[in-house]
């Protein structure tokens, strides 16, 4: 089967499950694993891709989302053109699970998309702390945009024992005023810029915002980068954004203990 990825989750997805050498191109923004797209041809990002140079390389499937405002506009022109697509939307965590196994049944690798799956629910185990912290998750900095009910983020940072103070909101992210947000007082901020790389992730924005100061994540010195890679793509590190959840929460309740 000829392969072309169209977002970074399917990618890592199709990797995952070991079925790399089925690839003939990616877009732009897949950069993992490393060494195996150092190679592959990049056809664009997400919302520029190259449709016609995915038509060039005749693949038997395009793997493709909806996980970006604006790719259905990419994934019309893809079908219009005739190419056989698999189109992933996920909200929540067991829809992620649900989108391996269709990529695993697809590329006929079925018990592997099981046993990839198992894998991540054993890496992702539930903790129950008695006082959840409170994470705030920030996809974008000006305005402050949180995941919601409708995200993975949100399932995440419930696994790992917090609590999302807009996880009852029906959406799947909110932008969130300053009121709001110190009226909710999250003890931790983390900083998940969406198209950010985490290098360029600065506190300093957070702590400058008007009426920050009193926010139990600032008076406590709790505003941690997490890398989008691992909590903006719906894939297998999802696991990792779980483990750096895990440790900012642990940090809280520890503290919060003494």
């Amino acid at each position: 089967m000829r392969l072309f990825s169209h977002t970074c989750s399917n990618t890592e997805i199709v990797c995952a499950l070991d079925c790399a050498e089925l690839l003939i191109g990616i877009d732009t923004d897949s950069d993992y694993p490393p060494r195996i797209v150092a190679g592959l041809p990049k056809l664009g990002r997400d919302l520029d891709l190259d449709v016609a140079g995915v038509i060039a390389l005749r693949p038997d499937l395009v793997l493709t989302s909806l996980t970006v405002p604006g790719h259905e506009r990419i994934v019309a022109e893809l079908e219009r053109a005739g190419l056989r697509t698999l189109t992933c939307d996920p909200l929540s965590l067991e829809d992620i699970y649900g989108d391996i196994r269709r990529i695993a049944q697809a590329l006929d690798v079925t018990e592997r998309g099981e046993r990839l799956v198992a894998q991540m629910r054993a890496a992702m185990p539930r903790i129950t702390l008695p006082r959840p912290p409170k994470v705030l998750i920030e996809w974008w900095p000006k305005p402050v945009i949180a995941p919601a009910r409708q995200s993975w983020a949100t399932d995440l940072i419930e696994l790992a024992g917090g609590n999302n103070p807009w996880g009852a909101l029906d959406a799947k992210s909110a932008p969130l005023s300053d009121a709001q947000i110190i009226e909710a007082a999250p003890d931790a901020v983390v900083m998940s810029w969406c198209g950010v790389k985490e290098e360029n992730y600065r506190a300093d924005v957070v702590r400058r915002r008007p009426g920050w100061a009193a926010v139990p994540a600032l008076r406590h010195d709790r505003i941690v980068p997490i890398t989008e890679a691992w909590l903006g793509r719906p894939g297998p590190r999802l696991v990792e954004g779980y483990r750096a959840l895990r440790a900012v929460i642990d940090a809280v309740a520890g503290a919060s203990s003494v």
